[in-house]
């Protein structure tokens, strides 16, 4: 926007500075370019404008409600860029091969054009490997494991093991952001959030055992992630929110074992 602020300023100045040459042609075209340019500060600032899509969480939320809200929208946002990323792919596809038929048809018509000759087309938009057909993924009931996952996770579960709390936090705490999405994620919030409580950072490991319920809610981990997140919101003091937190863990997850210490965390808290 400053580049096309500037370059309105320039075509006003310039003219002006000559005025051996000012006319009403001169004018006329200062007066055009400035009606192009208000057309492109309009579109600039549509383009700013926002769709309104978002949702918002109200203050007065609990907990399990403001994770229920961040979860719907990532995966509406997780939905909506896998949508425009299909897109992207096939008009790149659908490009790219047009641009190669183009070739190949050009080829025929020039005489000792060699069609085997003929370089690969490169792909639309940058790149240099040709456009093959994206392989379809393998079945699998739940994410893949990156080379070198389960190294990283068992080199962090090792400190925590060890005592070394400080040490396994900042494992745990690169390996999420490694790995952000991976079948350890769930578990790696949830023993960093451990470290952190053995460190005495009640806020932080709340924190981190919220992000390990968000990031599987029906996992194996998901009972025990809300139940520590229950007992460190009430070690914060924040007693509403823990009674809350406590008592959907049975709810969510009846007839456990983190049911049941939720149960007796409640009673030690007094909730009703």
């Amino acid at each position: 926007m400053r580049l096309t602020i500037l370059a309105a300023i320039a075509a006003i100045s310039l003219p002006m500075a000559a005025p051996a040459q000012g006319n009403d042609q001169t004018l006329a075209d200062i007066r055009q370019e400035l009606s192009v340019l208000f057309v492109e500060l309009q579109t600039l600032k549509r383009e700013l404008s926002t769709t309104g899509g978002a949702q918002t969480i109200a203050p007065s939320s609990s907990v399990l409600d403001r994770v229920n809200v961040i979860e719907s929208e990532l995966q509406r946002l997780t939905a909506k860029s896998e949508e425009l990323e299909f897109r992207i792919d096939s008009v790149v596809r659908d490009g790219t091969n047009r641009i190669g038929d183009i070739q190949f048809r050009l080829c025929e018509i020039e005489p000792g054009c060699d069609l085997a000759s003929l370089p690969e087309t490169p792909v639309l938009g940058g790149g240099d490997a040709p456009v093959a057909p994206r392989p379809t993924p393998p079945a699998s009931n739940g994410a893949q494991m990156a080379v070198g996952e389960q190294a990283d996770f068992d080199r962090a579960k090792g400190e925590l093991d060890n005592g070394s709390f400080e040490s396994a936090s900042s494992l745990f705490a690169a390996f999420t952001e490694t790995y952000p999405a991976g079948p350890l994620t769930a578990p790696a919030h949830f023993h960093q959030g451990d470290a952190l409580t053995e460190m005495g950072q009640s806020s932080e490991a709340a924190r981190a055992y919220l992000n390990a319920f968000s990031a599987d809610p029906n996992g194996a981990q998901a009972p025990m992630s809300l139940l520590r997140l229950g007992q460190s919101l009430g070690r914060l003091g924040q007693l509403n929110e823990a009674c809350i937190t406590l008592g959907e863990v049975g709810t969510r997850f009846p007839g456990g074992e983190p049911a049941a210490e939720a149960e007796a965390s409640r009673a030690s808290l007094g909730c009703s």
